[in-house]
């Protein structure tokens, strides 16, 4: 069932349900006020009959002729009165007798002074009459056949009332709901129209405060998340088809030149030797790969925690060092606090790793002495790093472009690269709400500076 007709549904229900309430309490006060109103009747038709017998002295006979000629045409009312102690002095019907008077009811009328009941579908009341000096019971019962008329033509107009207002009810509510629900229909269209090829298109906000706004805005904010994960994943692929078709070219060549005649074995072992070096290659290639894709993260999928700059720059020491037995890393403490948390950021430890080793590996790579001099310190609210080397420096063009993806320097010949492990450093900073510089003059070495804010 569609979210229309369900709201159409529930609304007219309620509203139903609250109208029809509404009705019976008007039926009811209307019959407790006929009820009332007849219960005064009976006392004033009670009071003037006994009048007419005890003051007027009007013979009983011609009373109960006018009684019993009456109740051919109208519901007359049967008035008795008698004394206090239950002797019956005049009685327009004894035959007919509707109330059935008692003792006990004369004697709780005696206490009461005035009582009123149903005995049927007829009304009766009781009530304590005093004339010269002598108190009578007069009790009087008739059936309200003008009133419970009039009750039924209330009951069938109220009924007609109902069905008529149910039935516009719904109608209305349809309207209303269809008009509602009006602006979700136009955001379901404009979703529709958000393809892959179209990822960039965003749901119009007409109104940010209200909950359709609110519904846009948070479509909205996902869409960008999403496009930045599809644009991620389509640079991952393009990179990864654009720059292993080289390396697998450059592997496929010398396996092929390999089996193109008979070699001797120390040929083959040469053959072998430089396809492994191309699968290294290779190898290095996709784990560069993989972490710029890490890179491309949002915050909120990265596992964040508390990090001491110097006890992880110790750990990556020990990492290059095991593997580049020739690099020197020197490590300075410019500023020393008790206070640990001036050199403790809130970080991914395997992506700082990354980009620490990075920065440190290229000042080794592209210096003669291989080493690399890492000052610690903060300022503010930022731990800072200075990573330092005494190479050749950088030219304009270089710095320029030393942030851009694949890009490798004038010095590429110096070391082996896939111009990753900069724009990588560079992602993984920016990844922590932090800023990366570089220092450079031909002659004087390059200085590279990362800024991150401590807790």
């Amino acid at each position: 069932m569609k979210i229309q007709i369900s709201l159409t549904l529930k609304n007219t229900a309620a509203t139903a349900a609250i109208f029809l309430i509404c009705l019976a309490a008007i039926y009811l006060v209307c019959e407790h006020t006929r009820s009332k109103t007849f219960f005064r009747t009976l006392e004033s038709e009670a009071i003037t009959k006994a009048h007419l017998f005890l003051q007027n002295h009007v013979d009983a006979r011609i009373m109960q002729e006018i009684y019993l000629n009456n109740r051919n045409f109208i519901d007359e009312v049967e008035v008795a009165v008698y004394t206090t102690d239950f002797r019956m002095l005049y009685h327009d019907a004894i035959q007919n007798d509707i109330i059935k008077e008692d003792s006990t009811m004369i004697s709780r009328i005696q206490q009461d002074r005035s009582i009123e009941f149903y005995v049927g579908n007829y009304q009766g009341i009781g009530m304590l009459y005093a004339f010269d000096g002598d108190n009578y019971i007069v009790t009087a019962a008739a059936y309200d056949r003008y009133g419970h008329d009039n009750l039924t033509k209330l009951r069938i107009t109220l009924g007609i009332l109902f069905i008529i207002g149910v039935c516009l009810l719904f109608v209305t509510g349809y309207l209303l709901a269809r008009a509602a629900l009006q602006p979700i229909r136009g955001i379901v269209r404009e979703a529709e129209a958000i393809t892959a090829s179209h990822i960039n298109r965003r749901l119009p906000v007409k109104n940010a405060k209200d909950e359709l706004g609110e519904l846009a805005l948070a479509f909205n904010a996902l869409l960008s998340r999403l496009e930045i994960s599809f644009n991620a994943q389509k640079t991952f692929v393009s990179n990864v088809s654009h720059e292993l078709r080289t390396p697998l070219a450059a592997l496929i060549a010398e396996l092929d030149l390999a089996l193109q005649k008979e070699r001797s074995g120390e040929e083959y072992c040469k053959a072998i030797h430089h396809a492994l070096q191309d699968a290294g290659r290779m190898t290095k290639l996709i784990d560069g790969l993989l972490n710029l894709a890490k890179a491309d993260y949002q915050q909120e999928q990265i596992k964040m925690e508390e990090i001491r700059l110097d006890e992880l720059l110790l750990d990556v020491r020990t990492l290059i060092l095991r593997a580049h037995p020739d690099y020197r890393i020197e490590l300075l403490f410019e500023r020393v606090d008790d206070d640990d948390r001036m050199i403790t950021v809130e970080g991914n430890l395997y992506l700082l790793t990354i980009a620490i080793s990075n920065l440190i590996e290229n000042n080794c790579k592209y210096s003669e002495d291989h080493t690399s001099w890492v000052h610690i310190s903060y300022w503010n609210e930022w731990a800072i790093l200075r990573f330092s080397d005494s190479g050749t420096g950088m030219s304009e063009d270089e710095l320029h472009n030393l942030f851009t993806l694949f890009y490798r320097g004038e010095q590429e010949s110096m070391a082996e690269g896939h111009g990753i492990g900069m724009a990588l450093a560079q992602k993984i900073v920016q990844l922590h709400h932090g800023k990366i510089t570089v220092h450079s003059e031909h002659g004087q070495g390059t200085t590279f500076i990362v800024e991150l804010p401590h807790i």
